[in-house]
């Protein structure tokens, strides 16, 4: 039950809110409601920046979770007794076998004098089964020119645009990449000490570097190229069925003993440390920023309220006067801030998740490393309104702590 003061304090601010002017009321709420998105979408978008990153990562390279190689070994042992645990995993929609070394193009070889600079391009070569590495990451919905690799190719590549010249136009002396090569164009491939002629038979465009730095061919040709007749793969990386837990498929794959020869990973622990940090560091300048935001409304809340409450100054010396407890009115401007707080969060809420999030998830910002998501997380978006409704009490209190304690006589006769 509540006390007294607390009834009466309830009764006074539903007085107030229904007499109210409704251009105050709606102004103030207005600015409940840019405060919480200020709170709310600021950080989200700079976490979303990063966000964009980790989830086409997912997408495109890693997908849901992925077996690699431990750092000392040069490819995953008993490959073909992995495969067969993942045929049986529960959860495990499609997977992708993929070979993976380090080689070089070079597109001039045929029209280069003596004295002229070999026109080369470093990159990982990646051999795949084209139907099942579409099937999990899609790849061959990003090309941009030519056709994606079938089963049967031979001697056919298709590169990542950071290896053309035409797309990533970068002047410098650490980086190169191949020019005037296009669809159709002959290149030397190098891998190891196997040299051979290839063509490129289609460009991927991503912002994803593991995709836009690398260049794919048929897994069969490129097992041949190294000499790894064993079936011994580099990485493979699956697709889970929807519902399923990257973190149960994980931990079975783990139980099972794969963690002895492959490095076994959710997306998420895939992560470069570099990328965590970016997104913690981005959470703390949303943060600051948004607190700005959040100083600027709580002033602005307690101007209203003190101004409130110097014109009702008579007002409030006659409650006084009639009996009515300091305490009791100090209440009704603590329930009239919570008010204002709860109705500007639940329009804001309303916004973010009806709106914001969806909105930008269909139509991500388009960056040049990554399509940028609103992040807005329940757990945090709670606390941020405990934050909002918290400040605004204190905003609301304050002044009328320094009206009601003033002298009841000097209050309903306006002398200061």
């Amino acid at each position: 039950m509540l006390s007294r003061d607390a009834r009466i304090g309830l009764y006074l601010a539903v007085r107030y809110v229904k007499r109210a002017s409704l251009w105050t009321t709606t102004l103030i709420i207005s600015i409940m409601v840019l405060t919480f998105l200020n709170l709310v979408v600021v950080s989200g978008i700079l976490i979303g920046l990063i966000q964009g990153v980790v989830d086409l990562t997912r997408v495109q390279y890693t997908s849901d979770v992925i077996v690699s190689v431990l750092d000392d070994k040069e490819y995953i042992e008993n490959s073909q007794n992995l495969i067969a645990i993942v045929d049986t995993l529960p959860g495990v929609e499609s997977y992708t076998p993929r070979y993976r070394e380090g080689g070089q193009f070079e597109a001039n070889y045929k029209t280069r004098r003596d004295t002229d600079k070999p026109n080369t391009a470093n990159a990982q070569i990646v051999g795949i089964d084209p139907r099942r590495e579409a099937a999990v990451t899609g790849i061959d919905g990003y090309l941009i020119e030519g056709t994606f690799l079938g089963p049967d190719d031979f001697d056919a590549v298709v590169l990542g645009h950071y290896l053309l010249e035409q797309y990533i136009p970068i002047e410098s002396p650490a980086f190169s990449a191949l020019t005037d090569v296009g669809i159709g164009t002959k290149i030397r491939m190098r891998v190891g000490g196997v040299v051979r002629e290839v063509t490129v038979k289609g460009i991927i465009k991503t912002k994803v570097d593991e995709v836009s730095l690398s260049a794919f061919m048929v897994d069969s040709q490129l097992r041949a190229m190294i000499g790894r007749s064993d079936g011994n793969v580099d990485e493979i990386a699956m697709k889970l069925s929807p519902g399923a837990s990257p973190d149960a498929v994980r931990d079975e794959l783990i139980r099972r003993g794969v963690s002895e020869y492959a490095k076994v990973q959710t997306y998420e622990d895939a992560q470069p440390q570099f990328v965590k940090d970016i997104i913690e560091t981005f959470a703390m300048l949303g943060t600051a920023f948004s607190s700005l935001g959040l100083i600027v409304a709580t002033i602005t809340i307690f101007i209203v309220i003190f101004i409130n409450a110097l014109t009702r100054r008579k007002y409030i010396g006659i409650l006084k006067g009639i009996g009515i407890r300091g305490r009791a009115i100090e209440l009704s401007y603590v329930f009239l801030s919570t008010f204002y707080a709860l109705i500007g969060s639940a329009i804001g809420l309303a916004l973010v998740y009806g709106f914001l999030v969806p909105y930008f998830a269909a139509n991500p910002i388009n960056f040049p490393f990554s399509d940028g998501i609103l992040v807005a997380r329940p757990d945090e978006t709670v606390a941020r309104i405990l934050i909002l409704v918290v400040s605004t009490i204190i905003a609301g209190f304050i002044p009328a702590w320094m009206i009601v304690r003033k002298n009841t006589l000097d209050s309903i006769l306006g002398r200061n």
